[in-house]
């Protein structure tokens, strides 16, 4: 790590090789990014981990479906994974497999300081256990579903290793107390806080039924409960027993959807604990995108995929929806007519128009070269005080995750400068000296607003925002802008624009939502 910068390191969930990334796991995916660019900019060395939990009795099953060894199926099942993100352009600077061998190390070295620290003891248990959440059910019945995925549980009976969770009643609330902001939102807090209160039991981290998984050592067959196996792979991305080296642990956010909050609230920071290692100063958990008021799965057959929508309006369009519909943190409902909506009315008519408006008029009047401004008038500089609000308005709302809230801030300004220039009119001025004069601050103050906004919006909007840049004519990458130093009356004049291009071309709504559908 570079001495100059302070580390972030976050991560997504490790997520489960069942299935190829739906909507959900694209949203945490995206957000992580975004996080990451905007850290990056804010003059962080930043770290993101996701990966895939490619053991348990799911894998088994899926192996055997598919006719071919657990070893081949996880690595094809990864691979897939790797590369849909590097196609969406979510790639992340670690992809950890719970399969990896240095992973498995990073799992064994942190059972035994566990057992060695006196928190580890052998017993047996018989109780419902959920394969599809790889989770046993407290007080759960034969014959009773799982509460969190509704399908059947099974009996199960084995002689398994015990966590002494029971222990971590106390310095967990003592932790979280002196700790408020280490989950988010607050809601999520108080929840968790009131399961530790209602008190803790031991809990199962190994299993014996179970074949394909991370070998106990010296205590075959006992193999790693998944839980204990999937939340190491934070700590075994960023150099595991040697992370004191890597200089990112501990992780500064874990990002988590609401339905896993527990597993990463209380067991995890109990693990780490006991292990005498340390804990992660933050986790957020985000709610859900539902279709018709549920959550999607593919048992219910309402899953929606990531690379239709891409192929159709593009990453960015994607990524501006999911981050701009929903209050980061609550459930938001998803569809197709709400994305397409805000692709034509906020990307094609906003920012794109935006975009090849003030191109178009500065090709037309200055043969393409950025004009320099002269004598601004009260109006232009009520604007330059709007952009300048903005800024901050915008990176405040970024710090604490309003995702929302920062587009909506930016897309303001956006909505502002199509005023100023419906009010000022810059085509209908003459070609006078003072008419040509006028001409080149309106101008010129448009650009500078969309280099503004064209920064702001990197974080969401990395492919388009950086098509606007090439546009603007501007130097090096937008990516390389420091935010902190981003500031009204720094576009230098002179500057030969870019080739124009569409950014986002209005699209037809039906006709987009059925070419959509088409390919899923």
């Amino acid at each position: 790590m570079s001495p100059k910068k302070p580390k972030f390191y976050l991560t997504t969930p490790i997520y489960y090789t069942n299935g190829l990334p739906h909507i959900g796991h694209t949203y945490t995916t995206v957000v992580a990014d975004t996080i990451r660019r905007y850290k990056r900019m804010r003059g962080y060395e930043v770290v993101m981990t996701t990966g895939t939990d490619e053991h348990g009795v799911n894998v088994e099953r899926a192996a055997k479906k598919a006719g071919i060894s657990e070893t081949t199926f996880v690595a094809k099942m990864a691979a897939e994974w790797r590369a849909l993100w590097d196609e969406l352009g979510l790639t992340a600077d670690e992809f950890v497999r719970t399969t990896d061998l240095h992973h498995v190390r990073t799992v064994q070295w942190l059972f035994r300081l566990c057992r060695e620290n006196g928190y580890v003891y052998k017993g047996h248990y018989t109780g419902q256990y959920c394969i599809y959440d790889n989770a046993f059910v407290n007080d759960a019945k034969p014959g009773d579903s799982c509460p969190d995925c509704g399908r059947p549980t099974e009996t199960v009976t084995e002689e398994n290793y015990f966590f002494k969770l029971s222990a971590f009643q106390k310095p967990l609330l003592d932790f979280y107390k002196k700790n408020p902001e280490f989950i988010q939102p607050e809601s999520r807090r108080n929840e968790i806080v009131s399961f530790v209160e209602s008190g803790l039991k031991d809990l199962s981290i190994t299993r014996t039924t179970v074949r394909w998984g991370i070998p106990v050592p010296g205590e075959e067959p006992h193999v790693f409960y998944v839980w204990f196996d999937a939340l190491t792979a934070y700590l075994s991305a960023v150099g595991g027993p040697e992370f004191e080296k890597r200089g990112m642990w501990p992780a500064d956010l874990h990002l988590v959807g609401k339905d896993i909050i527990r597993f990463h609230t209380v067991y995890w920071p109990a693990f780490l604990m006991a292990a005498m290692q340390p804990v992660p100063k933050q986790v957020w958990a985000h709610g859900w995108f539902l279709m018709d008021a549920a959550k999607m799965s593919k048992s219910k057959g309402n899953v929606v995929l990531p690379r239709p929508i891409a192929n159709m309006l593009g990453m960015d369009a994607l990524r501006y929806f999911l981050l701009r519909e929903v209050v980061f943190g609550q459930d938001g409902n998803f569809s197709y007519d709400a994305l397409v909506t805000r692709y034509n009315s906020d990307l094609a008519n906003g920012l794109g128009n935006l975009a090849s408006r003030t191109a178009a008029l500065i090709e037309k009047n200055f043969g393409g070269t950025i004009p320099k401004a002269t004598e601004p008038r009260p109006q232009d500089e009520a604007l330059a005080s709007e952009v300048e609000t903005a800024i901050g308005e915008a990176l405040e709302s970024y710090e604490h995750l309003s995702f929302a809230r920062a587009l909506e801030t930016i897309w303001g300004v956006i909505g502002s400068a199509d005023k100023y220039l419906t009010r000022e009119q810059p085509w209908a001025l003459g070609n006078s000296a003072e008419e040509r004069s006028r001409k080149a601050t309106i101008l010129w103050t448009t650009a500078e607003l969309l280099r503004i906004v064209t920064v702001l919006a990197h974080p969401v909007l990395p492919a388009s925002t950086a098509k606007v840049w090439s546009l603007l004519g501007l130097p090096g990458s937008v990516e390389a802008v420091e935010l902190d130093g981003l500031r009204w009356g720094q576009l230098a004049p002179e500057k030969q624009l870019g080739p124009i291009q569409s950014l986002f071309p209005r699209v037809d709504k039906s006709e987009a939502i059925e070419r959509i559908e088409a390919m899923a």
